[in-house]
């Protein structure tokens, strides 16, 4: 069995955050999550509706996935690939080629973003 990783905010949890999960789960068959802290976000100016502990609470309950982490900065990710046994780093494809040189640690794979559905789209309605 593969495992994989994948890191995200997961703030305001929708249909598109569900399917990159589940896609990333069937690469595998064990998915670790890093969701972004509070103070994280706090370093990328990212507001979030909900505490990290909310957001982890969430992801943690879906049945794709088996274990969840706090990321706390960027420097974390190779830290993370060894320390989980990692053979495939997953993201979205908006972030193509960010994330290449964790190729010499695992498999790096983009998977393709759900259309017509993002936190900051839902955040701006709301606004509205």
């Amino acid at each position: 069995m593969k495992r994989v990783i994948t890191y995200g905010t997961f703030d305001l949890f929708h249909i598109g955050h569900l399917n990159i999960l589940k896609r990333a789960k069937a690469l595998g068959g064990y998915l670790v999550v890093a969701v972004s802290t509070d103070e994280f976000n706090l370093i990328k100016n990212k507001i979030c509706t909900y505490p990290y502990r909310d957001r982890a609470a969430i992801v943690e309950a879906l049945e794709y996935v088996d274990k969840v982490i706090p990321e706390n900065n960027w420097e974390q990710k190779v830290d993370d690939i060894k320390n989980n046994d990692i053979d495939i780093f997953v993201m979205g494809n908006d972030w193509t080629d960010k994330f290449d040189f964790l190729k010499e640690h695992c498999e790096v794979v983009y998977l393709p973003i759900t259309d017509g559905i993002s936190t900051t789209e839902i955040k701006n309605k709301l606004k509205k």
